[in-house]
């Protein structure tokens, strides 16, 4: 049992580090299940105070994804139009990687410009509105991103510290 919820909780790893990139997943939360169900085996000793500042960061990196693009998009005069240009861009990147890696810089972007076009801004204030919610997109993600890995990390140092106890075999001597 605990080989298996150590292969879900790595699978909920990935999921979460892919979730630092597609605004459809909760990456960071999805991550922390990850760790709690590896706390959750019978090999590894359950720690609540990790999991509880570990959950807490999770929590508040979600709102701060929601917080800091349109901080980013206001401090530089932008409108939601560019917030949500944004989030399009994104997902066209993601269902058309036209660019490679390069379209998840290059369109989130061109849609926060086009948002903030179709707001109806001027060209300079546009693209001004477009680079402040591009800036606090990247800002978000990059978090996101950071503590995704960062749980990995402990994920990894757990499994290698209780290897012997996970991967042992003595459910089928008995």
């Amino acid at each position: 049992m605990d080989i298996l919820l150590v292969f879900i909780g790595f699978l909920l790893m990935l999921i979460g580090l892919l979730g630092s990139f597609l605004p459809a997943l909760p990456g960071p939360p999805l991550s922390w299940v990850g760790l709690l169900l590896l706390y959750l085996t019978k090999s590894v000793p359950m720690n609540w105070t990790l999991l509880g500042v570990t959950l807490f960061i999770a929590l508040l990196v979600v709102v701060l994804d929601y917080i800091i693009p349109a901080a980013g998009t206001k401090r530089f005069g932008g409108s939601k139009a560019g917030v949500w240009g944004t989030t399009v861009g994104l997902l066209v990147a993601l269902v058309f990687p036209i660019f490679g890696i390069f379209g998840i810089i290059i369109w989130p972007f061109l849609g926060a410009l086009a948002g903030e076009l179709i707001n109806k801004a001027e060209h300079k204030q546009a693209l001004k509105a477009a680079f402040g919610s591009f800036l606090g997109f990247l800002t978000g993600t990059f978090l996101k991103f950071l503590i995704a890995m960062i749980y990995i990390g402990m994920f990894i140092w757990k499994v290698w510290e209780y290897k012997g106890e996970i991967f042992s075999f003595d459910w089928l001597q008995g």
